[in-house]
């Protein structure tokens, strides 16, 4: 069984910015697979948008390199919309459907490449892609907005398209998080380079059904046994949060390197907000790689406080508790 907590993974500059693609829960998402919801015509309007910009940023090959005109300016596509109304699974379409050299990564994981390699080294290795993807856009502190603005005032002049999606709107980025205000010259900056879709419906995961509840020991006990034995890790909710402590989001996907199933066991509220927004990206790390997961301990409802859920980050844990009700609705039809 595969130790999560011995390992304290490091990523080098190269395997920064390698593999940047779908991830195992997208790989096979396309346009023609999206489901918009009928009673939500912004969905299959976001669609249609993302096929037509695809058309607009794509660079024509041909002709002498010599006579070629340089690249225009990059555009830029913002799908703004609440968790489960598909906005991933656009951006991964459009990765699929576009031609060219592209990349796809989480906001944080584009903030921990500028960080790692500086923004001077960052914004070279993107300079030739024709298009970038960067999923849950988001301004957390002024850091990542000087950041951000920077990196796109040097990279889309160059000719570099980006698509990005959100839960908030580009002019309220940073809204509830730190005085956004002091900061609105740079905020607006990012919002002008998008053109932006809004996105409107309910959480598809939730659509329809209940959601779903930790399992029982003996629920768990069966799932575990079905686990094959060697890419199967299992910890409790505690030493997990202690262990994340010391590893960096932008390493979680290497932390769970070779796990196919994962087991959380005993659940518990996190009061701390630090601890809890770990364990958020955790979860979100966890459900786009794919793998199958089942949790035991308190009601999902009890995890974060009340004060969390409705304060500047609360569409981050609203969308960790559809994840992780989904992942245990996974759990149980494996049973």
């Amino acid at each position: 069984m595969i130790d999560l907590l011995a390992r304290n993974p490091s990523l080098t500059p190269a395997e920064l910015t390698a593999d940047l693609a779908p991830s195992a829960r997208f790989r096979d998402v396309r346009f023609e697979n999206y489901r918009p919801n009928p009673d939500f015509p912004s969905q299959a309007e976001a669609r249609a948008s993302l096929q037509a910009f695809l058309k607009g940023a794509q660079v024509k090959p041909g002709g002498f390199r010599l006579f070629r005109r340089s690249k225009p300016e990059g555009r830029g596509l913002y799908l703004d919309g609440g968790f489960g109304v598909g906005k991933t699974h656009l951006l991964a379409s459009a990765y699929h459907a576009a031609e060219g050299k592209r990349a796809l990564m989480s906001f944080q994981d584009l903030m921990y490449v500028i960080g790692a390699l500086g923004m001077a080294r960052a914004v070279e290795a993107f300079r030739d892609h024709d298009l970038l993807l960067i999923d849950e856009f988001e301004l957390d502190d002024p850091g990542n907005t000087h950041m951000a603005n920077t990196f796109l005032g040097q990279l889309m002049p160059g000719g570099t398209s980006v698509i990005a999606t959100s839960n908030t709107e580009p002019g309220a980025l940073g809204q509830g998080r730190f005085n956004a205000a002091d900061f609105q010259r740079q905020i607006q900056g990012i919002a002008d380079r998008f053109e932006t879709r809004r996105i409107d419906g309910p959480d598809y995961r939730q659509r329809g059904t209940t959601p779903a509840q930790p399992l029982t020991p003996s629920e768990f006990q069966t799932w575990r046994a079905r686990q094959p034995e060697a890419s199967l890790a299992v910890v409790t909710h505690r030493d997990l949060n202690r262990h994340l402590l010391n590893v960096h989001p932008s390493r979680f996907a290497k932390l769970l390197a070779g796990v196919q199933a994962l087991g959380i066991t005993d659940l518990a509220p996190m009061p701390d907000q630090n601890v809890a927004l770990r364990f958020v990206h955790f979860i979100d790390k966890l459900y786009d790689l794919g793998l199958r997961a089942a949790f035991t301990g308190v009601p999902l409802g009890s995890l974060f406080s009340e004060t969390y859920r409705h304060g500047a980050y609360a569409k981050k844990y609203s969308r960790c508790l559809s994840r992780l009700s989904e992942l245990l609705r996974e759990a149980r039809a494996e049973l």
